[in-house]
């Protein structure tokens, strides 16, 4: 498919001023240092490209949730991460909207990047305020807003909605593959289509599981989401984290994926755990112990997934030609309860013929740190939590709406 939105490729940006909205909410160790920069790497297509075209460059984020202005959340340490990614210098100012930007953009040279405070650090931000966005606009002095930002895309603050009203607004290039790569695995992916999904609350994600019972050819459940169907169906789980509301809505998943599939096959299309690994505490101490779905003790947690399950799923992911994971497996912040999210990524990184596209936040957190190539053992690793979710649920992200349509 073609992207349905203007990006910096369209239109005449050449030696343009212009104000990207980047996401740079990397998380960040006790002494404030970067921990993890795969967002920022995956924003230098777009910088280099504007670049390249000989652009005045003043990129805009967020960073963390901070009540009011909090150094700690200063995106200083992202602007020197830039400069040493980009082999260039990046100028940083320690405001988002005001005359010290104005000036700051006005001495820098074209082709040149300037990065400004924490979007966050004013409340407006997250109230989509219109005079916000009109200052954001004066103060940089910029010809066009590129919206590169896809982490940030499913919310409408004034970075994402409101700003589109003070400039022509565009695609950067890491939005359009956010965009198309996963657009195009739920609608036309190579089969067979195996999602894999976890996660805690089940209400998180009832859409975008009845959209892969849409698509898909088996959908895994696994985490601490599986806890809650393996209760709905009758097992006891012990102290797991259980979703005691969602029995109705595992009712509608259950019916929706019957009409799909015939009742009679619901369970090997809808795969659920058959062992998981326990502990008595979600300490990070405590041994692995894995023991069939049913028996699992009264004071046991179902921590991750068995043995026997971890077989089951690399064999179906193995066997899929695109595999849609987002959610891992099982507490694997935690080496003893890893074992499944580890093995379900080593399958897909050593068959390199798999279209494997992870979904954002935890599970991306995880295959970064565990893959020693930075994600790039993997087709697609997207920078986006909740936005991939929802575009994988086919919802309308109010960030990407909101910029310039593609000519016909």
């Amino acid at each position: 498919m073609t992207f349905f939105k203007q990006t910096i490729n369209t239109v005449p940006l050449q030696h343009e001023t212009v104000l990207l909205r980047a996401d740079y909410n990397v998380p960040l160790k006790e002494d404030g240092m970067i921990d993890d920069d795969f967002r920022i790497r995956a924003s230098l297509a777009t910088v280099k490209k504007l670049l390249a075209d000989g652009c005045k460059v003043v990129i805009i984020s967020h960073l963390g949730r901070p009540e009011g202005r909090d150094e700690k959340l200063s995106l200083e340490p992202v602007a020197l991460r830039l400069a040493q990614l980009l082999g260039e210098s990046v100028r940083f100012v320690d405001q988002t909207v005001g005359d010290k930007v104005k000036m700051a953009v006005k001495q820098a040279p074209s082709r040149s990047v300037i990065v400004l405070e924490n979007l966050r650090f004013d409340p407006r931000e997250e109230a989509n305020d219109e005079g916000f966005a009109r200052e954001l606009a004066e103060s940089s002095m910029a010809r066009y807003f590129v919206q590169d930002g896809f982490g940030v895309v499913h919310r409408a603050h004034a970075s994402t909605s409101a700003i589109t009203m003070q400039l022509p607004s565009v695609a950067g290039l890491l939005l359009e593959r956010e965009y198309t790569v996963i657009t195009n695995a739920m609608q036309s992916p190579r089969r067979p289509l195996v999602a894999v999904l976890g996660g805690a609350k089940v209400a998180d994600k009832i859409n975008v599981i009845k959209a892969f019972i849409e698509v898909a050819d088996t959908i895994i459940i696994s985490g601490a989401m599986a806890n809650t169907f393996l209760s709905y169906k009758g097992y006891s789980v012990g102290l797991s984290k259980v979703d005691t509301d969602a029995r109705p809505v595992l009712d509608d998943i259950y019916a929706t994926a019957a009409k799909k599939v015939g009742h009679d096959k619901v369970d090997s299309f809808l795969l659920l755990p058959i062992d998981v690994a326990v502990a008595t505490s979600s300490d990070t101490d405590q041994p692995r112990k894995v023991v069939s779905i049913q028996n699992v003790a009264a004071d046991e947690k179902a921590l991750d997934v068995g043995d026997d399950t971890i077989e089951l799923v690399c064999q179906k992911a193995g066997e899929a030609k695109t595999v849609i994971w987002n959610g891992t497996l099982g507490m694997a912040e935690y080496p003893t309860f890893a074992h499944g999210s580890a093995r379900l990524a080593l399958t897909l990184a050593t068959n390199p013929e798999i279209a494997s596209i992870i979904g954002g936040g935890d599970t991306a957190d995880f295959v970064l740190k565990w893959d020693a190539k930075k994600g790039a053992s993997f087709t697609h690793v997207s920078t986006g939590g909740g936005a991939s979710l929802e575009l994988m649920a086919g919802e309308k992200l109010p960030g990407i709406e909101s910029l310039l349509d593609a000519r016909k």
